[in-house]
């Protein structure tokens, strides 16, 4: 299985509570102010002060590392902010030419909201078990827990399509209910089947929550 270290976020205590820096990743969208073109930016990660992005206008992809510096995001001749985490503000500056739009933040992709809950599994082919919470999705990011062979860990796995992996496990599932654990332990690869536990129907805060 391959690393995920160099995707995932790594966002400074400090920074999140001064600039709620999280609040830029994510998928981008909306229109110049002057011609009303589409224009698109997407913040994959961030890692201290900077973020792998790509930027979409005039029909072409840039991809890169941008610039983090407090609550914006600059590359090359583009600055984003946002205050709130859903719309934001991209300005294009070079020389004395300036342009600037307003973007709001994509919802989440459906197959990724069906991955937030708390799931666990047994096989009884391989004796593995996993329990496995995603706690959240952010665009690329998930904060995930899970604990397989006595061993808990915690952090921020990479979102793909159906699928969350962190470290040396991954998660899949089609319908939001049933799943499938792949567990790398030494060289070999366990598939473990998982379900999502329900909520308790006592408690109105137990309901899957979306950063």
């Amino acid at each position: 299985m391959t690393s995920i270290s160099n995707t995932t976020s790594q966002i400074s205590p400090v920074n999140e509570r001064v600039y709620h820096q999280s609040n830029l990743l994510g998928d981008w969208k909306g229109t110049w102010t002057k011609g009303g073109a589409p224009v698109e930016f997407k913040v994959i990660n961030i890692r201290g002060t900077t973020a792998q992005i790509e930027y979409t206008h005039n029909g072409h992809t840039e991809r890169g590392t941008a610039e983090v510096d407090g609550a914006t995001i600059t590359f090359g001749n583009v600055t984003i902010g946002t205050k709130d985490g859903q719309n934001a503000a991209l300005e294009f500056s070079i020389g004395t030419a300036k342009q600037s739009a307003i973007l709001q933040k994509q919802a989440a992709d459906t197959d990724q909201n069906k991955l937030v809950g708390k799931w666990s599994g047994a096989s009884s082919s391989n004796g593995q078990s996993a329990f496995f919470t995603v706690a959240s999705v952010d665009g690329r990011d998930a904060q995930v827990t899970y604990t397989a062979n006595g061993t808990t860990q915690k952090g921020t796995g990479i979102v793909y399509k159906n699928t969350v992996m962190f470290g040396k496990a991954q998660i899949t599932s089609n319908d939001g209910q049933n799943g499938n654990v792949i567990l790398q332990v030494g060289r070999n690869f366990y598939s473990i089947p998982v379900t999502k536990q329900k909520p308790a129907s006592s408690s109105s805060s137990a309901v899957n929550k979306l950063a």
